[in-house]
Parts: C-alpha cells; sequence; structure tokens
C-alpha cells in the first residue's frame, strides 16, 4: 500500500513540475519577466498526500491584469523597481513612475483595461488535472488486476 501511495505522489509532483515548466515558458513567451521574482517563485512541494504548485500572490494577474482601486503604500516604488528591471529608461523616472503608479490606481493595467486575457496557467489547469486523473487510475487498476490474479491464485491452490 506504501508503493502504492508514494506511486500516487510521484505522478502528483512530476506532473505539477511538468505544468510549472509550461507556465514558465508562457509567462516568458508573453514577456512578463521583469525581475524574475514571479517566476522564480513557482514551486512544487511534496505533501503527505500529494503536492501542492505554490507561487506568489502576483502570479494572478499575469492573466488578466490589475483592476484599478487601492495600491501598496509607496506602489511608485514597485513601478521604479520594475522600470529597472525591465531596462525602461525616462527622462524623470521617479515622475513617471508616480504617474503609472496613479493611472493604474484610477484605471487597471493595461492589459486589464483590454479586457483581453493572457494565457499563462488556466487552459493547463484542467489538462493537468485529467492527465493526474488518468495516470492514477492506470496505477489503481494494475493493482486491482494484480489482486485480482493473487485471489484466482488462491481459489486454485
Amino acid at each position: 500500500m506504501e508503493s502504492l501511495r508514494s506511486d500516487v505522489i510521484r505522478i502528483v509532483c512530476d506532473e505539477l513540475e511538468e505544468l510549472k515548466g509550461r507556465i514558465i515558458a508562457r509567462h516568458e513567451a508573453a514577456g512578463q519577466i521583469a525581475s524574475g521574482k514571479t517566476r522564480d517563485s513557482l514551486v512544487v512541494e511534496e505533501t503527505e498526500d500529494g503536492a501542492i504548485l505554490w507561487g506568489r500572490q502576483a502570479f494572478g494577474v499575469l492573466e488578466t491584469g490589475r483592476k484599478s482601486g487601492k495600491v501598496p503604500k509607496g506602489f511608485y516604488k514597485i513601478i521604479e523597481q520594475w522600470m529597472d528591471d525591465k531596462g525602461i529608461k525616462v527622462d524623470r523616472p521617479k515622475s513617471f513612475a508616480y504617474l503609472v503608479a496613479r493611472k493604474i490606481a484610477s484605471e487597471g493595467t493595461q492589459l486589464y483595461r483590454s479586457g483581453q486575457k493572457e494565457d499563462i496557467y488556466s487552459s493547463d489547469m484542467e489538462d493537468t488535472i485529467e492527465v493526474i486523473m488518468s495516470r492514477i487510475l492506470r496505477v489503481f487498476d494494475a493493482e486491482v488486476e494484480h489482486i485480482n490474479l493473487n485471489f484466482n491464485e488462491e481459489e486454485r491452490v
């Protein structure tokens, strides 16, 4: 039974690692990498019952953008750092960062305002779940077949 459990955990970990790789590839292809902190925050952690794919909180806005509303204190400093990370050069970086932060706070990011959606992870989630379920089902099918074979051999004895 422990072997069966470890097989299931291995399957979940393997598939989440594959998903992580596909998410990173899409994130990079969308040109969303600045410092790399969001990309590097993706980690597959094995648990007692399977595994979890973790990422930083900001990951949610990669597909839909950030809506308008309350922003963190000193948001313009975050924008300044983003500008540095992206290599964006302007004459007055502090003023530019302040204006960008204010625009995001009042209207949301360009991705949000466009109503478009970047496909970074959503479409792959259901597919990954189906693959995990299919692989685990094959393991259980093999186990049931093994039990039936053993049971039939005992009947003959």
